[in-house]
């Protein structure tokens, strides 16, 4: 068993010590390392899931890819290294050592004339002559020798660039300390804690002050990296760490708080910077220090980076006013809202939850091309883009929410707060989407010739009344005939087509038009009836909206361009809110912005001993790089000289410097002959 045991610790000893599984561990990590530089670290499991799908996402799970420098396997790998590298460094630095002592003075004489880089001259002076005019050209030339006597003569040996060797030792003492850095900026501690069971990943959505103790960290936890956004004129003690599918509390060692937050832009909307001005305070309430920070410049207390690392909506007050779409008048009702909390609506179709997502200040939109909010392209809903003249400019505030039914079901929506101009005419713009991960599709509800919304809804009631039906099929009917036509089978007929195309489209819009024309018309004769249709559909539309205006004691619709854009952009809306996937149009009347600093908070005590360690590595790499080691030797014999040079790398500069030895050998040889 003892022998055994001895073979085993032989066995761990040479793999430990083996380059090669340094070298392979090393390996890994680069690999790794790539993998979380392109890989966003750390996010919440939702974005993964939708970024790479169901199956990609769990095997990146099972793989720990999703925060790689706080894996297990990572972890356990430089432990390893650690180990492996420090037994490397064990066993060949007394080695290193002894090799830059070393003059290698047991050299024969035969061995040296057997180097490929040797040259052999005549003298005529005595021996220790030559020898001492020799040994002061080498110590001229940045050598040091040894003088060693021997047989019939004696052997000069010089070496110098010594310190080539450190340059071994500088660097895998740097991997060393590089990884015992990034062990103890780790989550060792957590680990071990929830090994232990005395901590546990919080997975509900709950209050920072209801997590129980089991998910907080101790304000003394050596090292962590969290966030946290701050409103203006609020605080925060504890900073938030995403782990896995849930996240950790972090308890600060003192209170940060957020007086202001300034940003600026760039003509194209993206910022262009933007800083914070902060308070910190003990436990006590006692300031500690104020500061203001901005991009790439922390400040540092009491261990604890705290960087600027983001913005978003602090929770802006929105006044809102909400359309019912489908209801067959054009009446609205006030609503309050604030940004990250949730408002009850209740319609028709059920009651509804509104989840405020975000504000805007401003969004500066392509209006031409394809209008982008927020990297999402503007399209139509039921359309196309709009058309491309590449106009950027700011179309001001907009805001963002879900609407969520009583089963779950949830749609987001992007909604502007000041109507934009398409193709020469002004609509007030509503997106909406299914997921995250799809673009938003816009509903354009146009405006009037004043600016005004409530004509488009005083339409969109009307034609959704199925009172108001008979007239508006009357008013057609008699205007599209001429008066002898009035009270004849023609005109009966002509309003049971205005009747019946007000009551198709009002159940579906054009698609309910569609459906009805596939079913009832012949194929040949299809084109021709949907084109009749739709012109009865207009007209009886600008008719509604004559019978709309009479009932809101207003003028009647003056029957021209823009009226019949009206109408027509009205039935295209119309049409869109059969697929916009709310009753309710909700529009934004005013707000009061309130701002958020995003802020990184990180204790790093590792971080000095990888800065250091860097360093050793960049002092390495430069004593093997430019510090050259070469060995010289000088036998000399009555009458005979015999330079031999070796190095561990032969280059240009090696070749020159034997070519520069040779001929001062030469000299010496002819200076001796001549005296």
């Amino acid at each position: 068993m003892t022998n055994a045991a001895q073979t085993l610790g032989k066995s761990l000893y040479e793999l430990l010590s083996s380059m090669r599984f340094a070298i392979s561990l090393l390996s890994i990590l680069a690999i790794a390392s790539i993998v979380g530089t392109v890989l966003k670290q750390a996010e919440p499991y939702a974005n993964y899931l939708i970024q790479l799908g169901p199956f990609w996402f769990e095997v990146f799970e099972k793989l720990g890819l999703y925060d790689v420098y706080h894996a297990a396997w990572f972890l356990l790998i430089l432990v390893f290294l650690v180990a492996s590298v420090s037994v490397c460094i064990w066993r060949n630095a007394p080695n290193f050592l002894r090799e830059m002592k070393s003059y290698r003075e047991q050299v024969s004489e035969q061995s040296l004339a057997a180097f490929k880089h040797q040259h052999q001259a005549t003298i005529i002076q005595p021996v220790e002559a030559f020898a001492t005019q020799a040994q002061a050209y080498l110590e001229g030339r940045g050598y040091s020798v040894k003088r060693i006597p021997r047989d019939e003569g004696l052997l000069l040996a010089a070496k110098a660039g010594k310190w080539n060797r450190l340059g071994y030792f500088l660097a895998h003492s740097s991997i060393v300390l590089i990884c015992i850095g990034g062990l103890m900026d780790g989550n060792l501690v957590f680990k071990a804690q929830q090994l232990l069971g005395s901590k546990k990943i919080e997975t509900r959505d709950l209050p920072q002050s209801q997590v129980p103790a089991i998910s907080r960290l101790s304000p003394d936890n050596p090292s962590f990296r969290g966030s946290v956004q701050i409103p203006e004129g609020s605080s925060a003690d504890v900073a938030f760490i995403n782990v896995a599918d849930g996240y950790l509390v972090q308890d600060l060692p003192f209170t940060v708080a957020l007086k202001a937050f300034r940003i600026e832009h760039y003509s194209t909307g993206q910022p262009k910077s933007f800083e914070s001005d902060i308070e910190l305070f003990d436990k006590a309430g006692n300031k500690i220090r104020s500061a203001t920070l901005a991009v790439n410049h922390p400040l540092i207390h009491d261990g604890v980076a705290i960087y600027q690392a983001s913005f978003a909506d602090g929770g802006t007050h929105l006044s809102l006013r909400g359309w019912n779409l489908f209801a067959p008048t054009a009446d609205f009702f006030p609503l309050d809202g604030t940004v990250h909390q949730n408002a009850t609506l209740a319609s028709p179709g059920g009651d509804y939850t509104v989840e405020f997502i975000d504000f805007r200040p401003f969004n500066i939109e392509n209006l031409g091309g394809e209008i982008t909010s927020g990297g999402d392209a503007m399209s139509v809903l039921g359309g196309s883009p709009v058309a491309d003249n590449r106009h950027l400019r700011n179309v001001g505030p907009s805001f963002q929410y879900k609407l969520r039914d009583a089963r779950g079901q949830a749609r987001e929506f992007s909604n502007y707060m000041l109507p934009l101009q398409l193709d020469g005419r002004w609509y007030m713009m509503s997106g909406v989407r299914n997921s995250p991960n799809e673009s938003f599709q816009y509903m354009r509800m146009p405006l009037d010739a004043g600016g005004n919304l409530e004509s488009f809804m005083r339409l969109r009631g009307a034609l959704l009344n199925p009172g108001m039906r008979p007239e508006i099929a009357a008013r057609f009917a008699r205007q599209a005939l001429p008066p002898n036509a009035w009270n004849t089978e023609i005109e009966d007929k002509l309003k049971f087509s205005a009747s019946q195309m007000l009551a198709i489209f009002a159940d579906g819009g054009f698609q309910s038009m569609g459906r009805f024309i596939e079913e009832k018309v012949p194929q040949a004769e299809r084109e021709k009836a949907a084109g009749t249709y739709l012109r009865i559909l207009e007209l009886a539309a600008f008719e509604a909206l004559h019978i709309a205006n009479r009932q809101d004691s207003l003028p009647p619709p003056l029957s021209d361009e823009a009226t019949g854009w009206l109408v027509r952009d009205t039935l295209n809306s119309m049409s869109d809110m059969f697929v916009y996937g709310a009753p309710i149009y909700l529009q934004l009347m005013q707000y009061d912005e309130v701002k958020a600093s995003g802020l990184q908070l990180t204790r790093s005590p590792g971080q000095n001993v990888v800065y250091f360690g860097s360093l050793l590595l960049v002092l390495g790499v430069f004593f093997m790089f430019y510090v050259r080691e070469r060995r010289v030797w000088l036998r000399v014999k009555p009458g005979h000289a015999l330079l031999a040079m070796s190095a561990a790398k032969h280059n240009l500069d090696f070749e020159q410097e034997f070519t520069q030895h040779t001929q001062a050998l030469d000299a010496l040889a002819q200076s001796s002959g001549d005296t």
